[in-house]
């Protein structure tokens, strides 16, 4: 089984403030606006984890971080250019390599594969080259198990449709009781799943114990 996807790869609010270096008010604000809604929204904005990001989405709210604080674009400029940049991608900010001159934001076009502003149709540019790679970096440093999590069990309202699930991971404690039963050792669980430890698997084991493993 892929490593990755043990891995929880939704971001709270808190950890997106972490990764871009927006406000949470600046979220919830341009939230309500309808500019930057997170991918898993619950309808009620005010319950714990009512916004949860996507990776794609983190990489969207870091671009817009860097277009707004080093080249000064202003929120109404980057409202337009969402709406221009619709037509071209589901998720612009994320996908699409943008530039930026007087602080308008250009891009690509892919008719004639020339650097233009998107709003003023201006031909010159300076990129943006690192957002998305500082931002997976910086993810991955996240998605990393904390010590505190070892052992230990959790449910996500957005993993795992709220199954128990080994902290940290996306791994159902169900699931690691299926091989318990079906006469798998620690030893050849641990195989199949590399990323959890013999505590995780006794954690588990518990959990089932006490009924709370559905």
């Amino acid at each position: 089984m892929s490593e990755i996807t043990n891995v929880v790869s939704a971001f709270s609010a808190d950890q997106v403030v972490k990764l871009t270096g927006l406000t949470m008010r600046q979220l919830a604000y341009w939230d309500k606006l309808g500019f930057f809604e997170p991918q898993y929204a619950a309808d009620d904005r005010r319950s714990p984890y009512s916004r949860i990001y996507s990776f794609k989405d983190v990489v969207g709210l870091r671009t817009l971080s860097v277009l707004k604080s080093q080249y000064k674009c202003s929120l109404p400029h980057l409202q337009t250019v969402a709406r221009e940049l619709s037509a071209h991608s589901t998720a612009p900010w994320a996908e699409l390599t943008l530039y930026v001159w007087n602080k308008q934001v250009q891009f690509r076009e892919p008719d004639t594969g020339k650097i233009r502003g998107v709003v003023d149709r201006q031909y010159a540019m300076l990129p943006i080259k690192s957002v998305m790679e500082d931002v997976r970096r910086e993810a991955e440093l996240l998605r990393e198990r904390q010590p505190a999590q070892i052992g230990q069990v959790e449910k996500h309202r957005y993993v795992s449709h709220q199954a128990p699930v080994i902290s940290g991971t996306r791994i159902r404690v169900a699931t690691i009781l299926h091989f318990v039963e079906a006469g798998y050792s620690t030893a050849d669980i641990l195989k199949e799943y590399p990323s959890l430890t013999e505590a995780d698997i006794e954690a588990a084991k518990r959990h089932g114990k006490n009924g709370l493993a559905a």
